[in-house]
């Protein structure tokens, strides 16, 4: 018999305790943050868990997104076998993250979060997610990724869309 799935996410607040399966939440917290230029300035220290295989190395890039509305029709994810991705807003306003446990080689159910002002995340390796979504009007972004040979890119279209609101 089949069973009827609720395909809607709802959208859930961000936080490292419930993100950290697939990554980390990059934000000017945390308890390894000190002062620096005697003093005038604090960094906020080692915030994610980079990674790259082979010979690929970690560049640092900007991405401009165009805007997204909810209700948003989730078709497809995407995953980077050969190294991590993070994302970091240079503006405030919040944008959508989404992510998938792997099962089996493909997303299982995902989730939707939406972030507080000034959060950023970090994929880590062959982690499923959704593209960058900001909402209402378009972002920039600092994304830190492995550059290198290789294909580092897999992607997953759902056979049936989920619809992520608010």
């Amino acid at each position: 018999m089949n069973q009827v799935i609720d395909r809607t996410l709802r959208l859930e607040k961000l936080t490292a305790e419930v993100f950290a399966p697939f990554g980390d939440v990059i934000e000017a917290a945390g308890a390894g943050s000190f002062d620096f230029n005697r003093g005038m300035a604090r960094r906020f220290h080692d915030l994610a868990r980079t990674e790259a295989t082979g010979d690929g190395r970690i560049g640092v890039s900007i991405g401009r997104a165009q805007p997204y509305r909810l209700p948003l029709a989730l078709d497809m994810v995407e995953r980077h076998p050969l190294g991590s991705q993070a994302f970091v807003p240079l503006g405030r306003d919040p944008f959508v993250v989404i992510v998938a446990p792997d099962e089996g080689g493909h997303p299982g159910r995902p989730r939707a979060f939406v972030t507080a002002p000034g959060q950023g995340v970090n994929y880590l390796r062959n982690v499923w997610h959704g593209v960058l979504t900001p909402l209402d009007r378009p972002a920039d972004f600092l994304i830190v990724d492995r550059i290198g040979t290789g294909v580092n890119l897999e992607e997953h279209r759902f056979e049936e869309p989920w619809a992520v609101v608010a």
